[in-house]
C-alpha cells in the first residue's frame, strides 16, 4: 500500500514539473533513420589480438570467455565482473547489490568493472542486461545504464558491444517467437535506440546477437535434422535458460565473429573450460553447422558491425 500510495503522489508531481520544465524527462528513442545511419558504414576493424572486458551474469560465465580466448588464440585476454542475474544498474551503481558476486567473480579474471573501463588496458567493453528483459527496461533502467556505461566507455576510447541474450526456452509466450521479436521491440527499440538519444553524439553501440544466432541454430536443426549429439536447440541447455558446453561454443563463436569481423568457419571445437578441463565437444559436423549459421546470422544484421 505505501509503494501505490508514493506512485500517485510522485507520479503527477514528477507531470507537474515536467509542465513547468523543471524535470527532464529521457528523450524520445533515437529515430529509426538516425539508429540505421549509424550503422551504414562497418565497426573499425581490429588489427590484431583483442583485450576484451566483459560485464553480465551467468549468460556471459567464465567458460564462455575462456572458449573466445581459445578461438582467438595467442595474445587475446580478457577480464569480467559478473552477478547472478544482475543488472547494468548494479554493475553501475555501487549502493545497488550484485547478487551473486562474491561466488561469480572468485576467480582470476575478475576485475572491477568501472576501473577495468577507465585502466586503458582493454580494447573493447561487452555489456549484457538481465533477462527478463521487459523486466530490466520497467524496473531497472536499462536505457540509462547502458547509456552510462556507453558514456564512460566513449570516454576512455574504448568501443561498445551489447550482447543480446534470450529467455528461459519454456517461456509461455514462446522461445522461437520471442525471439523473432524480442531484439527490435525491447533490445534495440526499448535500451539500445534510447541509450542513444541520450548521447550527445551518438556513436554505435555494436550487437553480439547471441539469441539470434539461437534463433537461427534452432531452425538449422529443425530443418535439417540431428547433427552430431544435437537433435534440437534445448541440447544447447543445462536448465531452462543456461547454456551448456555446447550452447557456450556456439555464443563463444559469435563473439568471435563480432569482436574480429571474422568468419569463424574452420576454427577448433575441442576446448577447454575456464578450469582446464575438457568441454563437451560438438564434434565437426555440428561445429560446422553451428560455424556457418554465426557467420550468416552476424553478416545479415548491419548493428554488429560487419560485413560478409
Amino acid at each position: 500500500m505505501v509503494k501505490r500510495i508514493a506512485f500517485f503522489v510522485v507520479a503527477p508531481a514528477l507531470a507537474l514539473l515536467a509542465a513547468l520544465g523543471l524535470y527532464a524527462r529521457d528523450p524520445a528513442p533515437l529515430d529509426a533513420e538516425s539508429f540505421e545511419a549509424l550503422y551504414a558504414m562497418p565497426a573499425p576493424a581490429p588489427n590484431g589480438p583483442r583485450k576484451i572486458f566483459h560485464i553480465g551474469h551467468s549468460l556471459v560465465g567464465r567458460d564462455m570467455p575462456a572458449m573466445l580466448a581459445q578461438l582467438a588464440g595467442d595474445g587475446h585476454d580478457y577480464a569480467s565482473q559478473l552477478g547472478w542475474g544482475a543488472t547494468l544498474q548494479s554493475h553501475w551503481d555501487p549502493d545497488v547489490p550484485i547478487n551473486g558476486f562474491d561466488v561469480e567473480n572468485a576467480h582470476n579474471k575478475y576485475r572491477d568493472a568501472h576501473e577495468a573501463v577507465k585502466s586503458g588496458d582493454y580494447d573493447a567493453l561487452v555489456l549484457t542486461e538481465m533477462v527478463e528483459i521487459k523486466d530490466a527496461i520497467a524496473y531497472f533502467e536499462s536505457p540509462r545504464m547502458l547509456h552510462n556505461w556507453a558514456a564512460s566507455a566513449k570516454s576512455n576510447a574504448l568501443p561498445v558491444y551489447f550482447y543480446e541474450t534470450w529467455h528461459p526456452i519454456n517461456d509461455p509466450e514462446g522461445w522461437r517467437m520471442r525471439l523473432g521479436r524480442d531484439l527490435g521491440t525491447y533490445w534495440e527499440g526499448k535500451i539500445m535506440r534510447p541509450a542513444l538519444a541520450m548521447a550527445d553524439e551518438p556513436a554505435p553501440i555494436y550487437l553480439i546477437p547471441g539469441g539470434q544466432v539461437m534463433a537461427a541454430f534452432a531452425d538449422a536443426l529443425d530443418a535439417q535434422g540431428p547433427v552430431g549429439p544435437l537433435t534440437s536447440h534445448t541440447d544447447l541447455f543445462s536448465d531452462d535458460i543456461h547454456f551448456n558446453d555446447y550452447g557456450a561454443y556456439l555464443i563463444a563463436l559469435t563473439h568471435y565473429a563480432v569482436l574480429y569481423q571474422q568468419s569463424p568457419v574452420g576454427l577448433p571445437h575441442a576446448l577447454r573450460r575456464a578450469d582446464g578441463t575438457p568441454a563437451d565437444d560438438p564434434g565437426p559436423e555440428a561445429a560446422r553447422l553451428m560455424q556457418e549459421t554465426v557467420w550468416d546470422v552476424v553478416t545479415s544484421l548491419p548493428r554488429t558491425g560487419v560485413r560478409s
